[in-house]
């Protein structure tokens, strides 16, 4: 997780630390970590990040240098980014989309009804499909990704649009799981989703054209059946343009 620990958004499902006015970052960050992943031989890594509104980019140049980096010291790493909104500012998204990353990763968490009670209120829930699309447009070679929470009180009906809104937007890689309360201070679980349910969303993933759906209780964006499906496809992308 790049740019501290400490958050500057409050949603009610995440139980990482909060402050208006978050350490600065750590400028030699960038080189750090991708020296790090270079020394643990990795083919596949995931960066993500708190949410930094006290940055004018929203920390859009730190993730950037971070990927440029991993990349010059290894070409061969796939990375994926689950970046903030960067509250919908064009300029940083496509500073990160251009940076030579290979999968966008940014989660609408719920459904649209339940946005305002789930997420920080400067997370809307139009605000991340035009962040993906927005990523999607500016660099149409990316891979996007998306993440929904299940059990927060969300009917079918509105999973099925939030999955529909999803494709509209140009995601390509859908993930749902099922919500855990972190502590008694957040969210409470209103369901514990079955298993056929879960299954019944990947079916659905793939009658609307997603890539790849991973649906499952313990299922979450970062997921290592899905790590492999997206290794694969990039893979395949890159040697068919060769």
């Amino acid at each position: 997780m790049l740019m501290g620990d400490t958050c500057t958004r409050g949603c009610m499902f995440c139980s990482v630390k909060t402050s208006r006015a978050p350490p600065p970052l750590d400028p030699h960050e960038p080189a750090n970590t991708a020296r790090a992943i270079n020394q643990w031989g990795l083919g596949y890594i995931v960066l993500t990040s708190v949410d930094r509104d006290d940055l004018a980019d929203g920390g859009s140049t730190h993730f950037a240098e971070t990927v440029k980096e991993i990349k010059r010291q290894n070409s061969e790493i796939l990375v994926e980014c689950l970046v903030p909104d960067f509250r919908g500012n064009r300029e940083s998204i496509g500073r990160v989309a251009l940076c030579g990353l290979d999968v966008f990763a940014h989660n609408i968490e719920t459904v649209e009804r339940l946005t305002p009670f789930v997420r920080d209120p400067r997370a809307g829930y139009r605000q991340t499909l035009k962040v993906l699309e927005t990523a999607k447009e500016i660099n149409p070679e990316l891979v996007t990704k998306s993440s929904i929470m299940l059990g927060l009180g969300e009917t079918d009906e509105q999973v099925e649009q939030t999955m529909k809104d999803l494709r509209s937007a140009g995601v390509d890689c859908v993930t749902l799981g099922q919500y855990m309360q972190p502590t008694k201070k957040h969210l409470k679980v209103f369901e514990y989703v079955t298993p056929a349910k879960f299954k019944q969303w990947e079916d659905k993933g793939g009658e609307l054209g997603f890539l790849y759906t991973a649906s499952g209780p313990l299922v979450r964006s970062s997921y290592r059946a899905g790590e492999f499906f997206i290794t694969s496809l990039l893979r395949d992308r890159k040697t068919g343009r060769q």
